[in-house]
C-alpha cells in the first residue's frame, strides 16, 4: 500500500490547468483589453477615423498656439490594430513654413514622395487642431503649463481634448515652438487655412527632414 501512494504522489499530472501560473499570464492581458475597452467606451481614442499604415513628417520654422494640451492616447489602422501615440490639442495655431512629406514605396517605381509646403509668406493657420504624433522634437516654451494634470481634468485646449481617467498629461495656456520637427499617423482639425498652398510627388524618397 505504500508503494502505491508513493508511485502515486510522484506521477504527474496531466489535464490539469496550473491556475497560478495560468493567471500570471492571463491577467495582465486582461487588463490591457479592459483598459482599451474603457478607452473606446470614453472616446478616449485619439483618431476618429482609421489611419493609414504610414506616418508622415511634419516641420515648420515656427508654430505658437493658445490653449495647449497634450496626453497619450492610441489611434487604430483599417486592421484594428493598437498604434500608441501623444496627442497635441491646440485651440488656435499658427505655423511658418510649413512642410509635410509621406513616402510610399510601389512594385516596379520603388519610393514616392509626396510633399506639401504653405506658408512661406503668411503662416498656415488651424482651429481645433489634434495631432496625433510618435515624435515631436524642437525649442519650446510654454505659458502657465500644467505638467501631471490627470488626463480626463484638462480644460485648457480644444473641446474633446481629453484623455483617461489617472493618465498623465500637460496644458498651457499658450506655446511656441521653434524648428519643429514631428512625425506622425493622424492630424485634423475645425479648420485649416493653408496660404500658398503647393503639393509635389516626385520619385524617391525626399522628406522634410
Amino acid at each position: 500500500m505504500k508503494d502505491v501512494q508513493e508511485s502515486t504522489r510522484e506521477r504527474p499530472t496531466t489535464g490539469r490547468v496550473r491556475w497560478r501560473r495560468f493567471s500570471a499570464v492571463a491577467v495582465p492581458g486582461f487588463a490591457v483589453t479592459g483598459v482599451l475597452a474603457v478607452a473606446l467606451a470614453q472616446g478616449a481614442l485619439a483618431a476618429s477615423f482609421a489611419v493609414s499604415g504610414q506616418q508622415f513628417k511634419v516641420s515648420a520654422d515656427r508654430l505658437t498656439g493658445s490653449g495647449f494640451a497634450q496626453y497619450g492616447s492610441v489611434d487604430v489602422n483599417a486592421r484594428d490594430e493598437l498604434l500608441p501615440v501623444a496627442v497635441t490639442g491646440i485651440k488656435e495655431a499658427k505655423l511658418e513654413s510649413l512642410c509635410q512629406s509621406v513616402v510610399t514605396t510601389l512594385p516596379i517605381l520603388g519610393d514616392i514622395s509626396l510633399n506639401l509646403t504653405a506658408g512661406k509668406q503668411k503662416p498656415v493657420e488651424a482651429t481645433d487642431l489634434f495631432v496625433d504624433a510618435v515624435q515631436l522634437s524642437g525649442d519650446a516654451s510654454f505659458r502657465n503649463i500644467e505638467i501631471g494634470r490627470d488626463a480626463s481634468t484638462l480644460d485648457k485646449g480644444p473641446d474633446g481634448a481629453q484623455g483617461m481617467q489617472d493618465a498623465f498629461s500637460q496644458q498651457a495656456d499658450s506655446l511656441e515652438i521653434r524648428n519643429l520637427r514631428q512625425v506622425a499617423w493622424a492630424t485634423n482639425a475645425g479648420t485649416f487655412k493653408l496660404s500658398g498652398l503647393n503639393m509635389k510627388i516626385t520619385k524617391g524618397k525626399r522628406e522634410c527632414f
